[in-house]
């Protein structure tokens, strides 16, 4: 056998007896020796000064080197080599120091033991197999190993012992943008917005990590938007802006570890952490980027996308946990304001100093791959022209690898994006412009509904008696549009906002109003308002987009229902003397606008049938006095002060709550008429008693009333030469 030499090397021999006392080259044909792998059939012996060389390729040269194994100052006086038969047939050699043989080895010529180490170091033989030293605390051992090579054996660059000779690996896998890089550096992409596996084991049956994309500003790039930690049937959700539920709840953290069903979790400025310590899991989410840390023993099982990323994406995809449209794939035009030569050079700095001090431990490539492929298709905005940075560098940091000065040289923070703003399940949150303050924004996906019809929310809610339009807040940001100073027809009816949707909700009902406006269209009513960021007009100029969003509600009138009403007397004559007037008043119906067909006590008049009321008086001097109607009303009793009672003309005009009635040239002549449509009374005795109050008015003093339209009715100035008149008629069925 071989000794080792100053490179810590063995060897094996075999065949014939000769002794060596000079420089030789022996012949061992017979016995070939096997050297690092490669068979010889000759050695070249050299001994000088002391020395023995044992060479394969020729004889030693302390310039050239060689394949030799060299005993250096031992005083070797000779070197023997032979073959020899007993039970078994081996050959040996001895090196002789002094007249003191040194057994080294013997090998069978048909299987080859290699039964001795000679260790320089120490002088001492071992036989191959031998463990030479061992400490389990750190996993280190010193081994003769069955090729007869010294081997030492410790924990790799990523492991860390765990005792008793157990090393677990550390490895990393991370998600950051769609990108998953798994623990053995594998790299793949996300392309739709559904819920996948993160991380499972079969040794960890009731702990499983899920993760959820979404879109952002483009839909056909996808981002990780949540991490879901299934514990013990418990939902630890991981979300955007730090913010951390617990089921339904949500959890108020600290940089203080909190501990929630067997998971310690805390939060500081740079994102969350879950921490399992005692199956050596961490998980860690900024809002844009998750990594998980495991450390686990040689050839332990991880599923999920942490195990293998290239594996079919569809056998890790949840549906129970993704929308029923997540796996529908959009198509849409580059973004031609991207540079990709520029933003690869920028992901390109991973090879760079600091990091580089990380790469022979972390590998860049994966992280490289997976910030040209994102950024070369979707806008550097956001963070994004930081997180693949920061997510490498903590990728190092998570195995103890400091890279000092990395932020400052590119100009990048290793807090979080967006922390602690919460924005809602349709929005994410972005920067308002490159580097400045953020806000949240809507979802590519979900605004597109909205902008294909070029509106701000969703169809008018009509109800009986009430009606509502919601907006979407993040839509009116987009436009520049302050929900807090929209307002209704009435300035005082603003929007409520949601806190947890974020959607501007604007409605009117019939105790508030916040001045709709009614108007009918055949059998159909119209309510109809206006949502508007100003009340008038006064300002000379303004910066502002205006704002003007009609809604309404179309309600169909209730059906006529069919009653025939007889009027009891064609007409009533009233003879009638005040003061210096002595005059006849006469009140009469007809079915006509041009009031050639009265009504009859044998004439039907059916619910809703338009009906004119002429009052005409004889007797009264049309060049100095006229007449007007000052008040009509309806009863169900004959008695004009009985209740119910129904008001069709007030103070000379339409009562404005009825649409119905119509006036006409009141106050102008010696006789006037009205319009209204035929109605009844709810659960009355089905007669309508019409009751007319009426009076004249000196010619000269302007007597006709004012009813602006939309206004207040003001009732004109009476002559006190005036006298008044009292006629009533009626109708039964």
């Amino acid at each position: 056998k071989t000794h080792c030499s100053s490179q810590l090397s063995c060897v094996s021999v075999s065949s014939g007896a000769q002794w060596f006392y000079q420089s030789s080259v022996v012949d061992i044909s017979s016995c070939p020796i096997t050297y690092y792998g490669q068979q010889y059939e000759q050695l070249y012996v050299n001994i000088t000064s002391g020395n023995v060389t044992v060479c394969f390729n020729g004889f030693f040269s302390p310039e050239t080197g060689g394949d030799c194994v060299v005993e250096h100052s031992r005083g070797a006086e000779s070197f023997y080599f032979g073959t020899y038969s007993n039970y078994y047939d081996y050959c040996y050699f001895y090196i002789l120091f002094n007249n003191v043989s040194v057994f080294l080895y013997h090998t069978v010529k048909s299987v080859t033991f290699h039964l001795f180490e000679f260790l320089q170091s120490s002088g001492q033989m071992y036989r191959p197999g031998t463990v030479i030293s061992s400490d389990p605390q750190t996993c280190f051992s010193l081994t003769c190993n069955e090729t007869a090579v010294l081997n030492t054996s410790s924990c790799g660059p990523l492991e860390r012992c765990q005792g008793n000779n157990i090393c677990v690996s550390a490895s990393t896998c991370t998600f950051t943008g769609p990108t998953v890089i798994d623990v053995h550096g594998q790299i793949n992409s996300i392309q739709d917005r559904c819920a996948y596996s993160l991380f499972s084991t079969p040794s960890l049956p009731d702990f499983h990590v899920l993760g959820n994309f979404r879109d952002r500003r483009r839909k056909d790039v996808s981002f990780l938007d949540s991490v879901t930690l299934r514990v013990d049937g418990h939902d630890i959700h991981l979300e955007q802006g730090g913010r951390v539920q617990l089921d339904d709840s949500t959890l108020t953290l600290s940089s203080s570890p909190q501990l929630v069903h067997g998971v310690q979790l805390s939060k500081d400025q740079t994102g969350v952490t879950a921490d399992l310590s005692n199956l050596n899991i961490s998980v860690f989410f900024d809002g844009d980027t998750a990594q998980i840390l495991l450390e686990r023993p040689a050839g332990s099982s991880v599923e999920g996308l942490c195990g293998n990323s290239i594996s079919s994406l569809s056998d890790l995809r949840l549906s129970e946990y993704s929308s029923t449209s997540c796996e529908m794939q959009y198509s849409e035009t580059a973004d031609s304001t991207i540079d990709c030569t520029s933003v690869t050079e920028r992901c390109n700095l991973l090879r760079e100093a600091p990091f580089s001090s990380c790469n022979s431990d972390i590998d860049p490539e994966p992280y490289i791959t997976a910030c040209t492929d994102t950024l070369c298709k979707y806008p550097a905005v956001d963070g994004l022209n930081c997180q693949f940075l920061k997510a490498y560098a903590r990728a190092c940091s998570q195995h103890n690898l400091a890279l000092d000065g990395w932020t400052s040289n590119t100009g990048c923070s290793s807090e979080a994006f967006c922390q602690d703003r919460t924005c809602s399940d349709h929005e994410f949150c972005g920067e308002k412009t490159v580097g400045g303050d953020t806000r949240c924004f809507c979802r590519d996906i979900f605004a597109s509904k909205y902008q294909a019809n070029n509106s701000f929310g969703d169809p008018t809610v009509c109800m009986q008696d009430s009606a509502s339009v919601t907006l979407v807040g993040c839509l009116l940001e987009d436009k520049g549009i302050d929900y807090s100073a929209l307002h209704l027809n009435d300035p005082t009816c603003r929007g409520q906002v949601d806190e947890l949707t974020h959607m501007v909700t604007f409605s009117f009902n019939s105790s508030n109003s916040c001045g709709t406006v009614v108007t009918t269209n055949n059998s159909e009513l119209i309510y109809k308002n206006t949502i508007m960021n100003q009340n008038s007009s006064s300002d000379i100029i303004t910066r502002h987009d205006q704002v003007y969003i009609d809604f309404s509600c179309v309600q169909t009138q209730p059906d006529i229902k069919t009653a025939t009403f007889r009027i009891r007397d064609s007409s009533v004559i009233q003879h009638i003397t005040s003061g210096v007037w002595d005059y006849t008043l006469t009140m009469k119906a007809f079915t006509d606008a041009g009031r050639t067909q009265a009504v009859e006590s044998s004439t039907e008049v059916q619910l809703n049938q338009k009906i004119w009321v002429e009052l005409k008086s004889d007797g009264l001097d049309g060049d100095l006095v006229v007449m007007v109607t000052d008040s009509c009303w309806a009863t169900d009793q004959p008695s004009p002060d009985s209740t119910p009672r129904y008001d069709l003309i007030i103070n000379g005009c339409a009562n404005p709550a009825d649409q119905t009635v119509q006036v006409e040239e009141n106050g102008l002549g010696t006789s006037n008429y009205f319009s209204f449509n035929m109605f009844e009374f709810t659960g009355g005795s089905g007669e309508v008693f019409l009751h007319c109050k009426l009076h004249v008015c000196p010619k000269q003093n302007n007597c006709v009333p004012t009813c602006p339209a939309g206004a207040r009715r003001r009732r004109y100035a009476r002559s006190k030469y005036e006298g008044e008149a009292f006629i009533s008629m009626a109708w039964t069925h």
